[in-house]
């Protein structure tokens, strides 16, 4: 990474910002409802070295989407807190070598925090950055994107940066009721059933190679959201997976569930424990990206044989031989963090809600399902056995 700190490149290095064009010091943008404001448009041949940007809200509500050499379609499409690492529209601070944040609000909704990015982002012809507020107020940013232009075309092995957002609240799993790491849950997911109804965090065709991801989970349950194996098909199906993991915790290069720290290639920007039941976790990919030619589809499971109904969230980045349509993403009501109400309640109307699918239950689900209930009801009935005892003692 820092060899190239040493070697002379021939370079214009530049910058866009939000700085007070007049002299006078009102060095941020206000963005209208609606509006989507271009940040920097650079003709190329030339590469983004860095971003900073620092708001006080609408992490979710503000979209980020990037367009390489005049596509017809933005390689980048993220909400602006996920696409730093950061979800829920939750600040706090945290390094890695890709991605840092830094608030003086750790653990809050939508308070000011200073985001960096520090992704390689090449191009030929052209790139545009914009901003697009979805909310319904005015919004403040500031920012900085560092380039450097080059008189020279690029070498034909550069690729263009990707990243995309996708969600589901909630995940449509097939046993929610049962808790994790209990025989009920641990049925056989695999072939076409891991294909097919495993969370999709990428999935692309092309030439390129996947650098890693975020995930971020709402944890209606409760209890641990993990145990769900990472499977990464290259190029297309096949079984076993090209890359086949052995747990959440695991793919995100930690053990034993997740811990409060943030590393360089992986960690957790937020922390459950601090904040009542909002994770977010990455892995980047900087040492081991996973190369593909064809294609790539890369998911986990949530919970063993994704059988949870948590809220689930990811970002994916990637690199291309050719800018790629990121997916669209929810419309802002069905993005927006999952809140709890005043009882301490998760507050997930349908109106809020976006699965795109629900896993179709097996003859091995259902038994499963049927197994917890008659276990929970022998429970119950012990625990009213016991009440009536204790009553007739009293007496």
């Amino acid at each position: 990474m820092y060899h190239e700190l040493t070697k002379w490149r021939s370079a214009k290095v530049k910058r866009c910002s939000s700085f007070d064009v007049t002299g006078r010091n009102a060095d941020w943008w206000a963005i209208q409802p609606g509006e989507a404001r271009v940040l920097a448009d650079i003709k190329g041949p030339g590469r983004i070295t860095h971003i900073w940007m620092t708001q006080r809200h609408h992490y979710r509500e503000c979209l980020l989407r990037m367009t390489w050499d005049n596509a017809p379609h933005a390689s980048v499409l993220v909400p602006l807190g996920d696409f730093f690492g950061l979800g829920h529209s939750i600040v706090n601070s945290y390094q890695s070598f890709l991605f840092s944040a830094s608030t003086a609000d750790n653990n809050r909704f939508n308070s000011g925090c200073a985001l960096n990015c520090y992704v390689q982002m090449p191009f030929r012809e052209r790139a545009v950055i914009e901003l697009i507020n979805e909310s319904n107020e005015v919004h403040g940013q500031y920012f900085y994107i560092d380039f450097e232009t080059y008189d020279h075309p690029l070498g034909d092995d550069e690729l263009y940066f990707h990243a995309e957002f996708r969600r589901e609240n909630p995940f449509g799993g097939w046993a929610h009721e049962i808790p994790v790491n209990i025989p009920e849950s641990n049925i056989v997911n695999k072939e076409q059933l891991a294909y097919k109804n495993n969370y999709v965090i990428l999935e692309t065709k092309g030439r390129g190679h996947y650098i890693g991801c975020n995930i971020s989970v709402t944890n209606f349950q409760g209890s641990w959201w993990g145990e769900g194996d990472d499977m990464i098909w290259v190029d297309g199906y096949k079984w076993p997976p090209d890359l086949h993991g052995t747990g959440s915790e695991d793919y995100l290069n930690q053990a034993w569930g997740m811990q409060r720290n943030a590393f360089m290639r992986n960690g957790s920007s937020i922390f459950e424990g601090d904040t009542h039941g909002y994770q977010t976790s990455y892995v980047h990919h900087i040492d081991n990206p996973v190369r593909f030619e064809k294609s790539i589809k890369v998911t986990i499971e949530h919970g063993h044989g994704n059988h949870l109904c948590n809220e689930m969230s990811s970002v994916a980045y990637w690199y291309a031989a050719e800018p790629t349509a990121a997916v669209k993403v929810p419309p802002v009501n069905k993005r927006l963090p999952v809140l709890r109400d005043r009882s301490g309640n998760w507050n997930n109307e349908p109106k809020i809600q976006t699965t795109s699918r629900k896993v179709v239950l097996n003859d091995e689900m259902r038994a499963m399902k049927k197994f917890f209930q008659s276990r929970v009801k022998q429970y119950e009935d012990l625990a009213k056995k016991r009440e009536g005892q204790d009553k007739k003692r009293k007496k």
